[in-house]
């Protein structure tokens, strides 16, 4: 199934990444290109990395000037993951293009990869949480409270990745079809943004 091939490669990515927990480390992709597990590991990567941003981003003794760049580099994250993630899509497109779709099939609200773009989020925050639920020199309390939560992530996994597997069968069948918009963000485009264009 699709979701557990992702959710094992994002627990993979994450892995990985906390072997530095560091977020100038270059990502090493350990999958080939050509493989659909490749554009699973890069876009959790990415997510990884920006989660961590945000989190130095709120230090509230960050130097103002390295809250700019590091503001930069989000917008900039925010942009390849979304590119990404338009690329999966991009991945199914292809994948389902010459299947017969039903007369009565019906579009989904979502297509496969932001399904999945939410899935590697639900990876980082049960990893996270899992992590506060276990941290040793945090109180009784606080532990016990991050265990309930955690237990909600995990309720939500469940939901989420049969969801994932719905949507894919469905489609696979015929009774749903893939309509793709592009998301069209306009702050970093410097013909859309009009601080931007006004300043050119």
């Amino acid at each position: 199934m699709f979701s557990k091939l992702a959710y094992s490669v994002f627990e993979q990515s994450i892995s990985n990444y906390h072997l530095f927990d560091n977020v100038d480390q270059p990502i090493s992709n350990p999958y080939q290109k050509d493989q659909f597990e490749h554009l699973l590991y890069h876009k959790n990567w990415i997510d990884t990395v920006q989660w961590h941003f945000e989190d130095i981003i709120r230090d509230p003794n960050i130097d103002p000037v390295a809250a700019l760049v590091l503001k930069r580099r989000i917008d900039a994250s925010n942009q390849e993951r979304t590119d990404l993630v338009e690329f999966i899509d991009s991945y199914f497109l292809q994948k389902y293009n010459a299947l017969k779709v039903k007369a009565n099939a019906k579009v989904n609200s979502e297509s496969p990869a932001w399904a999945f773009d939410r899935l590697s989020i639900l990876a980082l925050k049960i990893y996270h949480m899992n992590e506060e639920a276990n941290r040793a020199e945090a109180s009784v309390e606080h532990r016990s409270k991050c265990l309930e939560k955690l237990n909600v992530l995990l309720e939500q996994k469940k939901d989420l990745t049969t969801a994932i597997d719905d949507l894919i069968t469905d489609i696979e069948n015929g009774e749903k079809y893939m309509k793709v918009y592009k998301q069209m963000k306009m702050y970093n485009d410097d013909q859309l943004n009009p601080i931007l264009y006004q300043n050119k």
